[in-house]
């Protein structure tokens, strides 16, 4: 699991083993036990900003993604019937249930995909938070490049996926 720790205590809502570090024992005021019963977020950890917080939910959305991982992408989204997905070229998707289901059939199909992000900027509003990102995506026989808006609501469970749009960006001669 995670390398470092303070009394034995790994930082809560960590992206991954390789994300996790030592909690600070300054957290919350001193209540390091917030920290062990995940009622801390990244954003609240000393040193770590919001905006990388953010980050992370977001990198951990596409690493999922790369990695056919339902399990890790389940843990990225909220599971509410508020979240929405569209995919390029597919209908909007509405509620965990049929959004899981996309993606469940996207990693079911035969091309491995994989994402060079540019371009990322974090914008924010109270517990709301976007990223506006450009997916340059790999896959066995070709590439594209889409534009995304990933939106992120902060709850008890650190920053979760609402909202994932993606739109394929035209050059000339694709048409």
């Amino acid at each position: 699991m995670g390398q470092g720790s303070v009394d034995g205590r790994q930082e809560a809502g960590g992206m991954g083993d390789q994300e996790r570090r030592a909690a600070p024992t300054e957290v919350v005021d001193g209540e390091l036990g917030a920290v062990a019963r995940g009622e801390v977020h990244l954003a609240s950890v000393p040193g770590i900003g919001v905006d990388e917080a953010v980050l992370r939910a977001n990198r951990a959305f596409y690493e999922a993604f790369e990695a056919r991982d339902m399990d890790a992408m389940s843990e990225v989204w909220e599971h509410t019937p508020r979240v929405t997905c569209t995919h390029p070229g597919w209908a909007r998707l509405q509620g965990w249930g049929q959004v899981a289901a996309s993606f469940l059939a996207i990693f079911q199909g035969p091309q491995p995909i994989q994402f060079i992000l540019t371009n990322d900027r974090v914008e924010m509003a109270g517990t709301t938070a976007w990223v506006s990102v450009d997916e340059n995506i790999l896959g066995e026989e070709a590439g594209a490049t889409a534009t995304a808006l990933n939106l992120f609501a902060l709850g008890p469970d650190g920053w979760k996926m609402v909202v994932h749009h993606s739109s394929q960006v035209l050059v000339a001669g694709d048409e």
